[in-house]
């Protein structure tokens, strides 16, 4: 048995971006030492951009052919995923297609936010991970991607479970599931933060959430008067968050690695 860990990510361009999975690489390498760690990215934009950079623009499909051609034989894919969609399914698939034509025996770990542990475990991320200079009266919008898939529904739990919590800190999505507009007439503080629900900071965390466009949340925040501070970092970056995920890597592991 040789053994491998596949992390999956849709993909980063910025240089934080970047070095946000170089930190979970990091924590996942001290989990499993000895272990190889590779990774695939989902977004075909991304990985063109890191092919013509010359670097490395796996697949999900291509770095299990790459890992069997090594002859690794069991390996735990973990994505950097935030709910059970449509990009989740499309790992599975593709992971299904390597075992029964590649020889690997593979688990997938789920994402973010699966289960109601997962929730709970979240909710309580949320708001461990506040600006230390935000005060208590003050409104927090988390933005999320959103996904036209039931399982957007994801967002409107950890919603309730963090409203439940501070119902001063909001978590919506650009796409189902809590929107803005639902978020807006709630929000009564001079100064409002707003923070992505992103693995890591890229186009949707600096132009839909940061950007100065007039649909951007944070000119839609501004309009009704308010001073609005966005912090740029993504989910990938902070412990509570980064933890959900080495839990689901972890399952993964002990499923694929021990019960072989």
């Amino acid at each position: 048995m040789r053994r491998a860990i596949l992390l999956v990510a849709f993909g980063a361009s910025s240089a934080q971006g970047q070095n946000a999975l170089k930190g979970f690489d990091s924590l996942v390498r001290q989990r499993y030492p000895g272990i190889p760690v590779r990774w695939a990215y989902t977004s075909l934009l991304l990985r063109e951009r890191l092919a013509q950079a010359r670097q490395k623009s796996d697949s999900v499909r291509k770095a299990l052919q790459r890992l069997s051609f090594e002859r690794f034989t069991h390996v735990a894919v973990q994505p950097l995923q935030t709910i059970p969609g449509r990009e989740h399914g499309e790992v599975c698939a593709a992971v299904d297609e390597a075992m029964a034509q590649d020889n690997l025996r593979c688990q997938v770990g789920v994402p973010l936010l699966t289960t109601e542990e997962d929730l709970h475990a979240a909710a309580q991320a949320v708001l461990h991970h506040l600006p230390a200079e935000r005060a208590a009266h003050e409104d927090v919008i988390f933005m999320g991607h959103g996904a036209e898939h039931h399982a957007v529904e994801r967002y409107a739990d950890l919603a309730q479970a963090v409203y439940a919590l501070d119902s001063k800190v909001h978590v919506g999505a650009m796409n189902g599931a809590v929107l803005l507009d639902d978020i807006l007439p709630r929000l009564s503080s001079e100064r409002v933060w707003l923070m992505p629900l992103l693995s890591v900071v890229g186009n949707h965390a600096l132009k839909d959430m940061a950007g100065h466009g007039n649909q951007s949340w944070r000119s839609r925040v501004e309009a009704l008067g308010c001073q609005c501070i966005p912090v740029l970092k993504g989910t990938a970056e902070y412990a509570g968050f980064a933890e959900i995920w080495l839990r689901h890597l972890n399952s993964a592991a002990q499923f694929c690695f021990e019960f072989a």
